[in-house]
């Protein structure tokens, strides 16, 4: 039973971080290919526009959370997300950076390594 939920949960996780990742790519892509600004502060900006739609989606849909504590839930959420974006972010300076691999092929194996990370750490903190 609560494998089964803990199951369900993740796939709505992942559902709720596709659309993020939508979010993140498209935001990336604009700032980084149209509006020429460096590629660490278009993959930032995603990545926080992202997790902002993330919270609200994943509050009311994945955890289901009635916690009248909303600011400081979201805070918390803010604050996995940041730690998620500096692993995100050092894992596209390590693969594109130095081992000089596709930049958004990095972000797409950066997303799947912080998407596990956003999950564990607000499962057990910020919607437990």
């Amino acid at each position: 039973m609560v494998d089964s939920i803990l199951i369900s949960k993740f796939v709505k996780f992942c559902v709720v971080g596709s659309a993020g990742m939508l979010i993140d790519f498209g935001t990336t892509w604009l700032l980084k290919e149209k509006v020429r600004i460096n590629k660490y502060v278009a993959n930032s900006s995603g990545f926080i526009l992202a997790a902002s739609s993330n919270y609200i989606l994943n509050r009311i849909w994945t955890f289901e959370s009635t916690n009248p504590h909303i600011a400081g839930q979201y805070g918390l959420f803010v604050i996995i997300s940041l730690a998620g974006l500096g692993i995100n972010n050092f894992i596209i300076y390590i693969l594109h950076g130095r081992l000089k691999y596709n930049f958004y092929l990095s972000k797409l194996f950066a997303i799947v390594i912080v998407t596990i990370w956003n999950f564990l750490l607000n499962l057990l903190i910020t919607f437990r």
